[in-house]
C-alpha cells in the first residue's frame, strides 16, 4: 500500500521561499512542494525552474505552482510572505503592513479545508506568529515560527571561530525575540558537552579573548550585516525552515529554537517567543523550559514584554488556551 505523499506548501516565493525550496528539494524533505505568490507567474517560474534540477537530487519531488485555495491536503505551510524594514534594524518597524498581507490570506487558507502545520518566517515573526494563530484559531502546537532558531545557528558558527570544533558540537539557545531583544542563555551553552562557562574559567590562558557581550551582539547583528549588504537573508533561514519541516514530517522529536506560543512557560502567557522546543508530528510536541539564571530570566522577561507591546497594539490578545 502507498505511503501518503508528504506535501508542502511555502506562501512567497521570494528570496527566503525559493531558498527554502531548494533546500526541500535537495533534501528530499517532501514529496509534493506547491508555491505561492502574490504574483502566480513568479511561481510558475520558480516551480517550473526547480523541476529542471531533478535529475541531479537524490529524490524525487513534484513541484507545481497553485493558490491558498488548493491548500486542503498539505502537511505544512511554510510562510514566507512578508516585508523588508526600510532604513531600518528593527524587524518590528514592517509590522503593521505584514498584518495586513496576513489578515487577507488566513482566512482564504483554512476555507480550503486546511489542519496541518503553519510554520511563520515572515518578520517581525514572533508576532506574526501569534496572528497566525489568532486568525486560523489552530491549537497552539500546529502554528510555529523560526523564531531563534537561525540566531542559535548564527551564536554556534561564531563560537567556532574561537574553539576548534565544528558548529554541530556546539550545543545552545538564543532566546525571545527574534529581534533587537534577544539573548544567547549562555548557562546552557555546551562545547561538545562541556559547559561553555567552564571552559572560559578553567583555560583563561588560551580564551581570554573571548567576549560574551561582543558575540551576543554580533549573532543579534548578523542578520542586519547580510541585510545591508545584499538586500536580504535567505540560505540560512532557509535552511532553519528546511530543518523544522524535516523534524515534522519525519516525526523527528528534535529539540529547535522556534517561535512558540507561551501559555506559563518560563512564567508568560499570551506572547509568542524564541524558546527551544521539541517539534514532532503534531508540531510544538512540548516546550523545553531551562533553568535560566536570574538574569536571564529578566532578559527573557523585558523580551517577552517587548514582543507583548507589539501584540497589544494589534489589539490582537485574548484570553484563550
Amino acid at each position: 500500500m502507498a505511503n501518503k505523499a508528504r506535501k508542502v506548501a511555502i506562501v512567497g516565493v521570494g528570496q527566503v521561499g525559493s531558498s527554502c525550496a531548494y533546500a526541500l528539494i535537495n533534501q528530499s524533505i517532501c514529496d509534493e512542494l506547491l508555491l505561492i505568490d502574490r504574483t502566480f507567474d513568479r511561481a510558475y517560474a520558480q516551480a517550473l525552474d526547480l523541476s529542471h534540477s531533478m535529475d541531479f537530487v537524490h529524490g524525487r519531488t513534484k513541484v507545481a505552482a497553485g493558490t491558498l485555495e488548493q491548500c486542503g491536503d498539505v502537511d505544512v505551510i511554510l510562510l514566507c510572505a512578508g516585508a523588508y524594514p526600510v532604513g531600518s534594524a528593527d524587524r518590528l518597524d514592517v509590522l503593521h503592513t505584514v498584518r495586513e498581507i496576513y489578515e487577507t490570506m488566513i482566512p482564504r487558507i483554512m476555507n480550503s479545508g486546511f489542519s496541518g502545520i503553519f510554520v511563520a518566517a515572515a518578520n517581525p515573526v514572533d508576532i506574526v506568529t501569534y496572528v497566525v494563530w489568532e486568525l486560523s484559531g489552530m491549537p497552539r502546537c500546529q502554528v510555529i515560527g523560526t523564531g531563534t532558531s537561525i540566531d542559535s545557528s548564527r551564536l554556534k558558527t561564531l563560537l567556532c571561530e574561537h574553539f576548534p570544533v565544528d558548529a554541530r558540537s556546539v550545543q545552545g539557545y538564543v532566546l525571545g525575540e527574534h529581534g533587537e531583544s534577544q539573548f544567547p542563555a549562555w548557562s546552557h551553552v555546551t562545547v561538545g558537552g562541556k559547559p561553555l562557562l567552564h571552559i572560559l574559567a578553567q583555560h583563561p590562558e588560551r580564551f581570554g579573548h573571548v567576549k560574551l557581550a561582543a558575540l551576543a551582539e554580533q549573532t543579534r547583528n548578523a542578520g542586519w550585516e547580510i541585510y545591508t549588504r545584499k538586500g536580504s537573508t535567505s540560505f540560512g533561514i532557509g535552511n532553519a525552515l528546511a530543518h523544522i519541516t524535516r523534524s515534522i514530517l519525519n516525526d523527528e522529536h528534535r529539540i529547535i529554537a522556534v517561535s512558540a506560543i507561551l501559555n506559563g512557560e518560563y512564567g508568560q502567557r499570551q506572547v509568542c517567543a524564541g524558546v527551544p522546543a521539541i517539534i514532532a508530528s503534531c508540531g510544538v510536541k512540548e516546550i523545553v523550559e531551562l533553568k535560566l539564571t536570574t538574569r536571564e530570566q529578566r532578559l527573557m522577561e523585558r523580551s517577552c514584554s517587548i514582543i507583548r507591546q507589539a501584540i497589544e497594539s494589534l489589539c490582537l490578545v485574548t484570553e484563550k488556551e
